[in-house]
């Protein structure tokens, strides 16, 4: 195309940064791209990255795809949502290390806002579902008239993750009317099930794992209604399935085995990480630690002669009260004052190390427990 090497090498680290923002799977030339697109990262002089990576308390040589997808991408996108995405382009743009360090902390300041909208719009959503009892349809509609349209997907994410189910998030769009996003489940094809009550909408789009629409404020309940009257979804559609790729006992896991994985990467969409089980874990003491509270921190005995810290940063009160039912209060409360105790539960769990003041520290991260 007759662009200089060097500013190719340049452009590579956007093109990385846009496919994983994307959600792109991560196989053929899109990984090769987000490869390339990391070390150009890693060695880039553009001030607006650098500032916000900078912001976002990060450094420069350790961002992984990871970082692409939920640290910085959410920033990048911030803007657009709450804003003009105008914002986001002048700081990639910026020449200036003073103005991309301003910028930067605007699009961190705007993301946080996003977050807490988000986190607000999550709630409210929650509270509908219990108080109209939506979590016994099968496909979940909320209508939020409040919520900031641009968060409605992320809303709708959020929602599906709780309840492994389909979920439409609606709200008041400027024009008098509603719009609204969808997730969906792997069982559900969105978009063809949408075409079955078509006349209710003004517009619709997307595919089978997501979706958008606009419709009058008056079909809302009819498409509700017409979407669960159409769905042909069983209860075995709702259990959300786990796949592991190899059994391993805490025991095997070593600095080296982790370094090891590291060609596997960039990880993603198509790419993800492997997913590593182990039943009947026994936590020998728990407490929850961080600022907001929102880290369980354990050391987990495999039965097996491997023992080791773990983090979970999930939903710490919901794996609790999975605890209690398991065991009882009385042992969960032993857990959390370092008692004996008889808890046992099964995880899927990464493997990963932990640097803290230089030193390197081996650990497992749990994503699933059951």
């Amino acid at each position: 195309m007759g662009i200089p090497v060097r500013r190719s090498f340049e452009m590579i680290a956007h093109a990385a940064f846009a496919t994983v923002g994307d959600v792109m799977d991560l196989t053929g030339e899109n990984r090769t791209i987000v490869k390339l697109g990391l070390k150009a990262v890693h060695q880039t002089d553009n001030p607006g990255l650098l500032a916000l990576i900078g912001q976002n308390h990060l450094e420069q040589e350790q961002i992984r795809s990871w970082h692409f997808g939920f640290v910085l991408g959410p920033c990048i996108n911030a803007s657009g949502r709450l804003d003009t995405a105008k914002r986001s382009l002048q700081l990639l743009l910026e020449p200036s290390p003073e103005k991309a360090s301003q910028l930067a902390r605007e699009l961190v300041e705007l993301n946080d806002r996003r977050k807490n909208l988000t986190l607000q719009g999550v709630e409210e959503a929650k509270r509908l579902i219990e108080e109209q009892k939506l979590a016994q349809d099968k496909v979940i509609v909320v209508y939020l008239p409040q919520c900031h349209e641009s968060l409605a997907g992320i809303i709708a994410g959020r929602i599906r993750e709780m309840y492994h189910k389909p979920v439409f998030v609606l709200t008041n769009a400027e024009d008098g009317g509603v719009k609204g996003s969808g997730r969906s489940i792997e069982a559900y094809s969105m978009y063809e099930e949408m075409t079955k009550c078509s006349e209710l909408m003004t517009k619709f789009g997307g595919h089978p794992m997501a979706a958008g629409l606009s419709m009058p404020a008056e079909n809302v309940e009819r498409f509700r209604a017409d979407l669960n009257a159409y769905a042909v979804l069983t209860e075995e559609d709702f259990i959300e399935k786990i796949h592991i790729d190899v059994p391993m006992p805490l025991y095997y896991i070593r600095t080296e085995l982790i370094r090891e994985f590291e060609c596997l990467e960039p990880y993603g969409k198509g790419n993800g990480k492997p997913v590593f089980a182990v039943r009947d874990v026994h936590p020998l003491r728990a407490s929850i630690v961080g600022k907001n509270k929102n880290v369980l921190k354990m050391v987990l005995d495999d039965g097996a002669g491997g023992c080791m810290d773990a983090v979970y940063f999930g939903d710490i009160a919901s794996f609790l009260e999975f605890l209690r039912g398991k065991s009882s209060k009385r042992q969960v409360d032993a857990l959390l004052h370092g008692a004996p105790q008889e808890i046992r539960f099964s995880i899927t769990y990464d493997p990963s190390v932990d640097t803290y003041l230089g030193r390197e520290k081996v650990q497992v991260i749990i994503r699933n427990y059951c």
